[in-house]
């Protein structure tokens, strides 16, 4: 059973507990309220195996034959590297097939092959209206927005420090720690802090910084995977965490507004207790902020119930909440990785792991890891070996210090050199017309 299937039974548990109702629970998994009860009526016949899709495995009868679509997106291409189809959207393409080779496909499809392709660009849909109020989402764990703040928190007592907070939309729950850098490392330590406490939310609500997206790299990158994420990103895709960008800092006005306050309220109270460094600060957040803030500013949901999922049995945070680059392993066993070199220990090596192309994990509590195909291995750093050092000291050369009188015997031998140059030049027979003129003796009206 899949991740999502597993939340699908979450939510239709709290149906049969009567603590949503069924448009609700089809309005949070997307589904319709008859959708709804057929699968309520097959988790009751045949348990929690109901869920699945009875076609899993098997090919769709209304599938575009294969053959089809290579022919399609091998013509696309050629014609686009001819500069015939270049600038050709996925319409006006569907068209001239069906005119002129007899293809008949939608454009959907079509559109959908040359992205797989690279051959195409998603483009997004324009925003029909901006900044427009949407009510709280009606259960605790929907959906939690997540921000940082950067701020002067100690007023010149201390070291500059940032605020990560995460807020729950349904009920205004807020947790947040003070951090050094607004790093990924950090929001990585910040979102498990959430997960242990509270359970996997149902969604995240951030701005569209570089932390959560990437810049996508070449299409012949040989590390261009077809969905590219941030290693933010792909934690949330492993813990099947929806995430969702704002556009603007009103869309996700409800983080924004708390830290108008925490600026407020939050540095007037590190001022009264004296907080000058970042365990000071933690502590009073920790011990008196949040408390005061979750008990005076927290509202009750919409619908009873939780919507935070539990971690998965055998999911591993520590490689979830991890840093994943990937490398290609070294004859003798060995990849580099930050300037260090690392070693696969002996009974960890196996046939066809020299040369393949690995990934490389850098977990927060700072150990290395190694994944290959569904090996997961520790990694060693290699010792460096001493630089050898020359041990008969280089000898300084002897400046040569001349005199004044030196120094004018040297310059005028230069310009005696140049003179006799130029002598030598002008007895030259090809010499430009406008360098024989300006010597000529005659005027100018004499060369007419």
């Amino acid at each position: 059973m899949s991740t999502k299937e597993r939340d699908r039974l979450k939510v239709l548990h709290e149906v049969k507990k009567r603590h949503i109702t069924q448009k609700q629970a089809g309005a949070e998994l997307g589904l319709s309220e008859r959708w709804i009860r057929e699968l309520l009526v097959r988790v009751r016949r045949r348990g929690d195996e109901g869920l699945g899709h009875g076609l899993r495995g098997r090919p769709s009868n209304r599938k575009t034959p294969e053959k089809v679509k290579r022919r399609v997106v091998e013509l696309f291409r050629e014609k686009k590297q001819a500069k015939l189809w270049h600038d050709y959207g996925p319409t006006l393409a569907v068209e001239e097939l069906a005119a002129d080779y007899g293809i008949v496909i939608s454009r959907e499809s079509l559109r959908k092959w040359l992205i797989e392709a690279k051959l195409w660009r998603a483009k997004r849909s324009r925003v029909e209206q901006a900044h427009v109020w949407r009510p709280r989402r009606a259960r605790y764990g929907e959906l939690v927005q997540w921000d940082t703040s950067e701020h002067d928190w100690l007023e010149g007592r201390g070291e500059k420090m940032y605020l990560i907070a995460m807020i729950d939309d349904a009920t205004s729950e807020l947790t947040a720690r003070f951090v050094r850098h607004d790093s990924s490392e950090e929001n990585l330590r910040q979102l498990r802090r959430y997960v242990e406490q509270h359970g996997r939310p149902v969604a995240v609500y951030t701005d569209q910084a570089s932390l959560f997206q990437v810049t996508p790299r070449a299409i012949h990158h040989r590390d261009a995977p077809e969905e590219q994420l941030s290693q933010i990103g792909r934690a949330l895709k492993e813990l099947n965490i929806e995430w969702i960008a704002a556009h603007s800092p009103q869309a996700k006005g409800r983080i924004e507004r708390s830290f108008q306050t925490a600026q407020d309220r939050l540095v007037k109270g590190l001022r009264r207790v004296g907080a000058k460094d970042l365990k000071a600060a933690n502590a009073y957040l920790e011990q008196a902020f949040l408390p005061l803030w979750n008990q005076r500013f927290r509202c009750e949901p919409q619908l009873a119930g939780d919507a935070h999922r539990a971690v998965p049995a055998g999911m591993n945070l520590d490689s979830v909440f991890s840093f994943r680059e990937n490398r290609t392993v070294d004859a003798d066993y060995t990849v580099r990785w930050e300037g260090v070199t690392y070693r696969v220990k002996r009974e960890h090596i196996a046939a066809g792991m020299r040369g393949a192309r690995v990934q490389l994990e850098r977990r927060l509590d700072g150990s290395r890891w190694l994944r290959w195909r569904r090996q997961v291995v520790v990694l060693e750093a290699c010792e460096r070996r001493p630089a050898v050092r020359d041990q008969h000291p280089r000898q300084a050369r002897a400046t040569l210090v001349r005199s004044a009188e030196e120094k004018a015997r040297a310059r005028q031998r230069m310009l005696d050199g140049r003179r006799r140059l130029a002598e030598a030049y002008a007895q030259l027979r090809n010499r430009p017309i406008w360098q024989a003129t300006k010597d000529s003796p005659l005027s100018a009206g004499g060369l007419r």
